[in-house]
């Protein structure tokens, strides 16, 4: 299918400013599905925008939020080197979780709101991505979320004062929802896993889980810990997911 992928969106953020959003959507007439897809540390760099299109290839209108806006002027990509990794997680912890939140809420008002949008929503996120598309699932309006070796959900240290409530607010989960891991990951070590899926357990969430032999940042096609067969396994994993949530409604 072929794609738009030269869209922006400076999405109003209360208290935030302005967000830009980077959107890619089949180029041709209709109402898609949306996905807000969440980056890691490093925002919309390369990597991340082929993932934004090959999940836009099979029929969905993909949001990509530039998550550092309050402090980085838009368009800024982090490099995937020493100085970037620091920049990142410095921000990512002096970010407030509040501001998170508010991005996820502002953000997916204007995916549904976008023309090309049917209403229908989903979220996608890596690494620190992947935490924030857990969170922006709690919102009632989103029907599934891909959470993609998410950081900081089993030490509750996302943000500003390193103090996050993502496993406290789980019980308010109705989307389902998937977690997949990477089990030579050292940012989230087994006994990090388990305290999840313990509380997922705990709650009754509708949840998939898997843990695959692979490293951290295995969906990320630089470097050398990219997986390619785990990436179009986890890509499948992550239509199936949406097909099956989008079909109930």
């Amino acid at each position: 299918m072929i794609l738009r992928s030269d869209e922006k969106l400076d999405v109003l953020v209360p208290g935030g400013g302005a967000m830009r959003m980077h959107l890619f959507r089949p180029a041709i007439e209709g109402r898609f599905p949306g996905v807000m897809l969440f980056s890691e540390i490093y925002q919309v760099t390369n990597p991340i925008r082929r993932l934004a299109a090959i999940l836009a290839g099979h029929g969905y209108v993909v949001a990509v939020p530039e998550v550092y806006h309050e402090f980085e002027p838009a368009g800024t990509v982090l490099e995937y080197d020493p100085a970037g990794t620091d920049r990142g997680n410095e921000l990512k912890y002096l970010k407030p979780l509040a501001g998170y939140d508010a991005d996820a809420k502002a953000g997916l008002s204007a995916l549904i709101d976008h023309p090309a949008c049917d209403g229908r929503v989903a979220t996608f996120g890596v690494c620190l991505g992947g935490h924030l598309a857990y969170r922006a699932a709690l919102d009632p309006r989103v029907s599934a979320a891909a959470c993609f070796y998410p950081t900081d959900i089993h030490s509750g240290s996302l943000g500003l004062g390193r103090s996050d409530d993502s496993l406290a607010r789980m019980a308010e989960l109705k989307a389902e929802t998937m977690f997949v891991w990477g089990r030579q990951d050292p940012h989230v070590p087994y006994a990090g896993r388990m305290a999840i899926r313990d509380r997922l357990e705990a709650v009754g969430a509708t949840y998939e889980w898997h843990e695959v032999n692979a490293q951290h940042a295995f969906l990320r096609d630089e470097g050398p810990r990219y997986d390619p067969a785990l990436f179009f396994q986890g890509i499948a994993w992550t239509l199936a997911l949406y097909h099956r949530a989008f079909a109930r409604g």
